[in-house]
């Protein structure tokens, strides 16, 4: 493959990628707590795919691949639902969730519910939990209410306080799926106050996401036309020196 088709490739590979996350913003640009991501993109550099014996030793070519995705990890806006299990928190706090594997993962998506057996869970069924771990309600606690440290009280006492934490480096969380992350020796909420009744909205701007998918979609469409003239070119210097006589 030629050397102007390996950065062509390349380049396709990443506005793909890219296009992908995009889209995936777009799907969620109303999903509580759903924190927006952007691709990150480095330069690979590479010896020029040339036969020639005694080639400049400067010669590369340069390519570019994703390195991965960061998160745009602003608080959304808040808005009130008066849903007692709906929780928002205003500040750098996270909610903690029991995993099957007995780890922990942490949303800002406080869209709660209690199941069938009175557990505290998320939307997808994932237990919430507290300082004591997962808590199971009773028709006999009554009127639930949680303050705003997180502390939760029914008419039967105080039950508990929701586990919340920060993270030092947010930039470090890696998303798993479901809107939860993942991430290494969370602390202690610092600075966070709990909002019984609310749900902080994704912080997707809509309008920004429509410009790049239609920015990247146009990038992937120049190169793919690049790649045709390419080819074109090659096909046409083929045919002309058939053509010739020996």
């Amino acid at each position: 493959m030629e050397n102007a088709q390996l950065i062509s490739l390349s380049r396709q590979i990443t506005l793909r990628n890219q296009m992908d996350v995009v889209a995936s913003n777009m799907a969620n640009v109303n999903t509580s707590g759903f924190k927006a991501q952007r691709m990150v993109f480095e330069e690979v550099t590479m010896p020029l795919a040339d036969a020639t014996a005694f080639k400049r030793s400067d010669q590369r070519l340069s390519y570019v691949q994703d390195y991965g995705t960061s998160f745009n990890m602003m608080q959304g806006s808040v808005r009130l639902t008066g849903n007692e299990f709906d929780v928002a928190v205003d500040g750098d706090g996270w909610f903690a969730i029991e995993m099957p594997n007995a780890g922990e993962a942490y949303t800002r998506d406080g869209s709660f519910k209690i199941d069938n057996t009175g557990k505290l869970v998320t939307s997808e069924g994932k237990a919430v939990l507290t300082d004591g771990g997962p808590i199971v309600f009773t028709p006999q606690d009554g009127k639930i209410t949680i303050s705003d440290d997180g502390t939760i009280s029914t008419e039967l006492g105080l039950r508990g306080k929701l586990k919340m934490v920060s993270f030092e480096t947010p930039q470090m969380a890696r998303a798993i799926g479901e809107n939860l992350y993942t991430y290494e020796n969370a602390i202690p909420m610092r600075n966070g106050k709990v909002i019984q009744g609310g749900l902080e909205g994704s912080n997707v701007n809509g309008i920004i996401e429509v410009a790049h998918m239609i920015e990247t979609t146009r990038a992937y469409e120049t190169v793919t036309k690049m790649m045709q003239k390419t080819d074109d070119l090659r096909e046409n210097a083929i045919s002309k020196l058939g053509s010739l006589r020996a």
